[in-house]
């Protein structure tokens, strides 16, 4: 038995959706009184991470644990799970976590959080991946009013990866034992700048798309309406200072896989009925 966490999100519904394609006996761990539909062979269950007891009855029985970064209690989560009988966790972090930063609070959390797995006593994989094509979505509001997408760092290339690349990575991670003690850094196979998306995304849904780039100012105060200020500061500290290079493509998912990651084109022809 696998359990996910975090199985409506953008990379744990494509693996709940992987892993149920693929046969797998799973569970899709949800909040209490919240129970999505999910493919035949996902189970929904409900616990909370922020408490780890809770978990209880959602880890009965599971031999695999993919887990998302940031809990209050990671520690303490992964102690019911090594109690539970689990023997392997998949952890989903990001590439920042490679430079060991504890100043920058997105770093801070994500080497937090493998830290705390890789002191389990768990066999353990950490995904750490590149930006999201998924985040593209954020422009849905935009082309509902229009055809001009306005978004910040505007000269910042990002080799972003489909989600669902990261979920079969994840899933060789959790079905098979040659990934212990692995660190895969996941990537799409082209460097993009916002622009380069807004092109592509107007070329697949037949639209005449401009982009405008967000000046930093206006870009910090709308993104400190969304978030902690010590978040947002970590996202300046990456893409205004540049200590995050994301530009170049990584060869982890084909290793893994066996093919190439998916292209931003076709994210984008997948999700074109979503804009």
């Amino acid at each position: 038995m696998i359990l996910v966490t975090g199985a409506t999100g953008n990379v744990g519904g494509e693996l709940v959706r992987a892993l149920a394609g693929a046969g797998q006996p799973l569970r899709a761990l949800v909040r209490a009184g919240r129970e999505p539909g999910f493919p035949a062979g996902g189970q929904p269950v409900a616990g909370d991470l922020n408490q780890p007891e809770s978990m209880r009855p959602a880890l009965a029985g599971v031999r695999a644990l993919f887990l998302y970064p940031g809990y209050q209690d990671m520690a303490g989560t992964l102690a019911e799970a090594r109690q539970a009988g689990v023997s392997r966790v998949v952890m989903l972090s990001g590439s920042s976590a490679a430079s060991g930063d504890l100043n920058n609070a997105v770093s801070r959390y994500m080497i937090e959080s493998e830290t705390a797995v890789r002191d389990s006593g768990l066999a353990w994989t950490m995904v750490r991946s590149f930006g999201f094509m998924s985040n593209t979505l954020q422009w849905i509001p935009q082309l509902r009013a229009g055809d001009v997408v306005r978004a910040p760092f505007a000269g910042v290339q990002v080799a972003m990866i489909d989600p669902s690349d990261i979920a079969a990575v994840a899933a060789a991670a959790l079905t098979e034992p040659s990934h212990g003690g692995r660190v895969y850094t996941v990537s799409g196979p082209h460097a993009l700048r916002p622009a380069d998306r807004a092109r592509i995304l107007g070329e697949v849904l037949g639209r005449d798309l401009r982009f405008q780039a967000q000046p930093d100012d206006e870009a910090r105060a709308e993104m400190a309406a969304a978030m902690p200020a010590a978040y947002v500061d970590a996202f300046f500290d990456f893409y205004v200072k540049g200590t995050l290079d994301e530009s170049q493509p990584q060869p982890d998912v084909a290793e893994v896989t066996g093919r190439p990651p998916r292209t931003f084109r076709r994210w984008a022809q997948a999700h074109a009925g979503e804009f």
